[in-house]
This record gives C-alpha cells, structure tokens and sequence, in this order.
C-alpha cells in the first residue's frame, strides 16, 4: 500500500511525469522504497482514476507526450490520513541470515565469500549515503523539509553502518571455524 503513498510524496514535492518520477526513484526515493517503471505508471493511473492527482494541462496538445501529475487535495488529504495512522513495525526478512543459520547444519562453503560481496556492497552504499549527506545537509539546513529528509538518510547511513559493523564480525567468527563443514552431524 505504500507505493501510491511515495508516489504522491514525490508529486507533492515536485509535480512530475511518469519518467520524471521513475529517475527521481532511482537518485533518491529508491534507497528505501523501490519501484520499477511498469508499476509507477500503472500506479499513476489508479491514483488519477481515484481522483487522487491529475495530469496537467499540456500548453500545446500533442499524440505521444508525456503528461505531468500534480497532486489534487483528496490525494493530499489521503497522504495527510496516512502519514498520521499507526503502523507496526514489519518482521526483517533476510535470506543472508536465513542462509547462516542454514550453515550451521549443512556447512559453510562458499558464505564466506558472499559474506566479503555483502560488506563490499554495503560499505559502498555507506560511502554514498555519507557523500549525499555531506552535498546536500551542510551545516545551517535546518528547515523542517531538510530535517526531515536528512532524518530519513540517517536511517540509510545507520543501517548501512549496522551491515558492515555486523558482516565484519560474522567475517571474523568465519577465521575460526572449519571450512565448509557442517557443526554437527548430518
């Protein structure tokens, strides 16, 4: 349910095209909430059916070109109610750590050096996190939009950090246990 929500997010922001809002997802919404093209404009459509945004006026009528999309006050209304509702917190699903225990009975080949690609991927996502920190939240940002954007980048960079804090220790239980071979028997 949240992909019409982001979208609307995103169009309150900035009113955009569908094009517009797939490469703003992929630069920054993306980093916590992905969606592919096919879906943002299926869900543009459902929200402009629901009355939620409409396209805006094009200046000059043309077959092939791409509408804009501003958000109407029922949409925002809508983003307003569920902003506001109580969500509980989802369970973390993660094949990495379903994959660990699963060594812990048929053996270790091969997790360690998945367990280096996985640190190698989350500290390269560390450093961008920290590079989009240091660009755009100098010090003095303090409205509340910047507070709130910065607030949700933190929680990049300190899940990004809990990785690779956490990979580097699985790596070092890694240096001392037998290779490959399952810790109990079969």
């Amino acid at each position: 349910m949240s992909l019409p929500h982001a979208i609307l997010t995103a169009l309150l922001e900035k009113p955009s095209s569908g094009l517009e809002l797939t490469r703003r997802f992929d630069r920054s919404i993306g980093y916590f909430w992905s969606a592919t093209h096919q879906q943002i404009y299926r869900e543009l459509g459902k929200l402009e059916g629901d009355g939620l945004i409409r396209a805006l006026p094009s200046e000059q009528p043309a077959r092939g070109q791409k509408k804009s999309y501003e958000v109407l006050h029922a949409g925002r209304a809508e983003l307003a109610r569920w902003t506001a509702a109580s969500q509980d917190p989802k369970p973390h699903r993660d094949t990495l750590l379903l994959r660990l225990r699963a060594a812990a009975v048929v053996g270790t080949a091969g997790l360690e050096a998945d367990l280096r690609r996985h640190l190698q991927l989350h500290e390269r996502q560390l450093a961008e996190y920290q590079e989009i920190e240091q660009r755009d939240f100098p010090p003095g940002r303090d409205g509340t939009e910047d507070r709130l954007r910065h607030l949700v980048l933190r929680a990049g960079i300190d899940l990004e950090t809990f990785w690779t804090q956490w990979l580097s220790r699985a790596l070092a239980e890694f240096d001392g246990l037998p290779d490959g071979e399952p810790t109990r028997p079969a």
